[in-house]
């Protein structure tokens, strides 16, 4: 009741934590923590946690199969992290238990139309590697609480000019809070935080994450200690290999690193991977 209270007054970060101290007591009863996990997911949800959304959503959905909350916010999820496949995934799921849900439906299909748009950006980056080709995903009308997907995206350097309606904003103690892209390019996938504060790890952020590992994550590999993270500098061709331990702060200090549209982006590879080998044979890689 506490963390409903919390909820209801948008409050959401104590929200979380009162349903964490009512997932802590492992009551025993599955229909009570699948609530306790959804309604921690739609919490995180709106904090911008989309990761940790999900990652309570696929909990509940193991306690109750059957949770069609659960399995719409695990929906909405996947349509803010850009994981459209397994956005259509969850929708199926959902309308095999209520054929008429409207939100599901309606995100269906939308799932399948930013799909196409998805895979024509990374096809477009395959074909012209060498080309700095821009596309415009222009947003729908429609008044939704999901994010229509890359705004702008430079395909040579993966550079996103307005990821999502996310900004750069100071909290209560003054301090900048980014919208953060991180691009897996080997998978062609990617994950957004809306508010990654500035003083935050990336470990912490990638710990939080792959919790879980993602579900086109079939070799099992994408663990925070097997990842390495770059940013690239397109001026001079070059990468530069971030610290985990580092703050977003640290890193965007740095005098080589330009922020393009409020969106700092990140590229995370699995290390010693044949991708990852490949795709550095060339580059110049300089450490941070």
């Amino acid at each position: 009741n506490e963390g409903n209270e919390y909820f209801r007054e948008r409050d959401y970060r104590r929200a979380v934590v009162a349903y964490s101290e009512g997932l802590k007591q492992k009551c025993g009863d599955a229909e009570l923590e699948a609530a306790l996990h959804t309604n921690r997911a739609a919490a995180q949800f709106y904090l911008g946690n989309y990761r940790s959304a999900l990652n309570d959503a696929i909990q509940a959905t193991k306690l109750k199969p059957t949770h069609l909350k659960a399995i719409i916010r695990g929906a909405l999820c996947h349509m803010e992290l850009k994981n459209f496949s397994e956005a259509i995934a969850w929708c199926e799921e959902g309308l095999r238990i209520d054929s008429k849900e409207k939100r599901l439906v309606e995100m269906r299909a939308k799932a399948d139309k930013l799909k196409v748009n998805i895979k024509a950006i990374w096809r477009l980056q395959s074909l012209s590697p060498a080309l700095n080709i821009k596309l415009i995903l222009k947003p729908s009308n429609d008044e939704e609480e999901i994010s229509d997907g890359l705004a702008e995206i430079s395909l040579d350097g993966f550079h996103s000019e307005n990821a999502t309606g996310a900004k750069v904003h100071l909290d209560a103690d003054g301090n900048l809070n980014w919208p953060v892209l991180f691009l897996y390019p080997e998978h062609k996938q990617t994950d957004f935080i809306a508010a990654f504060h500035e003083n935050s790890r990336f470990i912490d952020h990638l710990m939080v994450m792959f919790a879980e590992l993602p579900p086109w994550d079939l070799e099992r590999k994408y663990l925070p200690s097997n990842l390495k993270l770059y940013f690239e500098d397109e001026e001079r061709a070059e990468m530069y290999e971030l610290n985990p331990e580092h703050t977003l702060l640290q890193v965007l200090q740095h005098e080589r690193y330009f922020v393009k549209a409020g969106t700092p982006m990140v590229l995370a590879f699995v290390k010693h991977s044949p991708f990852y080998k490949k795709y550095f044979s060339g580059r110049k890689v300089r450490q941070l």
